[in-house]
């Protein structure tokens, strides 16, 4: 596939409707191997749950619009709009390991593509959207928990300046959907730069067929990295890349505590963005051994293994690529040697994403030796006294002023005393910075959040709607954590840790 033709709008010949839409199909336009053409199944009865009014604007969709009768419509998959071409995508993926050859879009449906305000293209896609020829067995359908969960947490690492999957709208299908129990059936709109996947990759892999990869990787050139197009070597250029866009996603995820829980290939983003959010959960207490995905019985995917395992994703990335690697490079052996160059990055770039913001996170705005020791004690420290990740780094904006703000943080630490002689070594560090003590703190604000979807408040959320049909408390949790670093009076409930009969121990896949 020619690249320019991703490089630059399409022109299609439908007019701007009332919703706003405008579709483009570029990926349609790949070869008919690459997806499954079929509009969404309908539903009884659908209702409108919430729009996401300043993604839509910022898409320049009309979010009045979306809320109309009309635009519910589309929405629920009950009626494609003018310009919209549905489609399916092929994929395969390593799922706790273990290689699957055909997963695919078993119950999504792209329905094209955007030109956002920024200048950049969206795909806009509808999960739960009813059966495909990917579906497995499945019924193709989304349970309302599992579509609010995503909503919630999307955006709540949006507005935490994660690279992300948003939520444009959810709806209410008028049908239960029957997994461990009969649930009431939603549908999710889902907005991301694009869905392609390490999976995607491996799908082609498999089949060894290297047009249908060199056509996806010249896809995926232009419609996320332009630049390697005019590299030596593109197809290399493209991996390093991705490579890199995935360490610094998974070190943004470290230092704010989340743990996705499924990172299979399948749920690894070719864009660098967080997709499909389904046992995810921001951890409390630091232990890099947490995991909370209820499907997680060896803890492949715990909170400090997530850095392994994107190596390992990106591993199968490069395997999936060296037929195209080795077109470029000339022979097998050139193509292997590329491959495990560019993977030999990966730590490289991971640790000093990691330790960039953590300098930050600690009000440190200059560079010296011993930062990552100071770091890494502190996490030790925090891990032995079960010290609550979010609310340390956020009470250590107010303790950079001085010790007479240390008990905010102390009262976190089971022995107090571990983080006091932790402390006396930190503000000997802060005093080689050229910064003030406001300056830093107001720094270290900015940074450093006091709402995260904390997992209790998360269920909670999702039982009162599933349970009693009453959204206000998805909504207050949603417009708390849209505004993570901000110090809001009356709203103290939503920055505290679970209390033990609060706890969530598990978070279960929706699928």
């Amino acid at each position: 596939m020619d690249r320019s033709a991703i490089a630059s709008p399409i022109t299609t010949t439908s007019d701007r409707q009332i919703l706003g839409f405008n579709f483009q199909n570029s990926y349609v336009q790949l070869p008919e191997r690459f997806y499954c053409r079929l509009d969404p199944t309908p539903v009884a009865a659908p209702r409108l749950v919430k729009v996401n009014v300043e993604l839509a604007q910022g898409l320049g969709l009309d979010p009045n619009a979306l809320a109309s009768e009309q635009g519910v419509e589309i929405l629920s998959g009950n009626r494609v709009a003018e310009g919209s071409q549905p489609l399916a995508i092929a994929y395969a993926g390593h799922q706790f390991g273990h290689f699957v050859p055909q997963l695919g879009d078993g119950r999504a449906n792209l329905l094209g593509e955007v030109m956002a305000r920024d200048g950049v293209r969206y795909d806009i896609q509808l999960k739960g959207s009813g059966p495909t020829p990917f579906s497995r067995g499945g019924d193709g359908r989304a349970a309302l928990g599992p579509v609010l969960r995503e909503y919630i947490v999307s955006e709540a690492m949006a507005a935490l300046g994660v690279p992300t999957t948003r939520a444009l709208a959810a709806v209410t299908t008028g049908e239960q959907v029957l997994r461990e129990r009969v649930l009431p059936g939603a549908v999710l709109t889902r907005v991301a730069a694009s869905h392609l996947r390490v999976g995607t990759f491996e799908y082609f892999a498999a089949r060894r067929d290297t047009e249908g990869a060199r056509i996806l990787a010249d896809y995926a050139i232009a419609r996320h990295y332009p630049d390697t197009a005019d590299a030596k070597n593109p197809y290399r250029a493209l991996l390093d890349a991705v490579i890199a866009r995935q360490a610094k996603l998974v070190a943004h995820w470290m230092l704010l505590g989340f743990i996705h829980g499924v990172m299979n290939t399948d749920n690894t983003s070719i864009s660098g963005e967080t997709i499909d959010y389904g046992p995810c959960a921001f951890m409390e207490a630091y232990d890099p051994a947490t995991v909370f995905s209820s499907i997680d019985h060896h803890g492949r995917y715990a909170y400090g293994n997530q850095p392994r395992i994107a190596l390992w994703n990106l591993t199968r990335l490069a395997e999936a690529l060296l037929p195209v690697l080795a077109q470029e490079e000339g022979s097998e052996e050139a193509a292997l040697a590329s491959a495990n160059e560019a993977l030999s990055a990966f730590p490289g770039v991971f640790e000093t994403s990691r330790l960039v913001g953590m300098r930050r996170k600690l009000g440190l705005f200059t560079e010296r030796e011993g930062d990552a020791a100071l770091a890494q004690d502190l996490l030790e420290r925090m891990t032995v006294n079960r010290a609550d990740f979010t609310l340390t780094f956020r009470r250590l904006c107010d303790a950079a002023a001085g010790p007479g703000n240390d008990s905010g943080v102390r009262a976190l630490f089971t022995d107090p005393g571990a983080y006091d002689s932790w402390a006396t070594k930190w503000r000997e560090r802060l005093k080689e910075e050229p910064t003030s003590a406001g300056e830093r703190a107001t720094a270290m604000r900015k940074v450093n959040p006091t709402f995260i979807p904390r997992n209790h408040l998360v269920e909670a959320a999702l039982n009162a709607a599933v349970e009693r049909q009453d959204l206000q408390p998805f909504e207050e949790l949603l417009d708390v954590v849209s505004r993570p670093y901000e110090d809001r009076p009356g709203l103290g409930r939503y920055a505290r840790p679970a209390s033990p009969e609060e706890s969530v121990a598990q978070t279960f896949c929706g699928t």
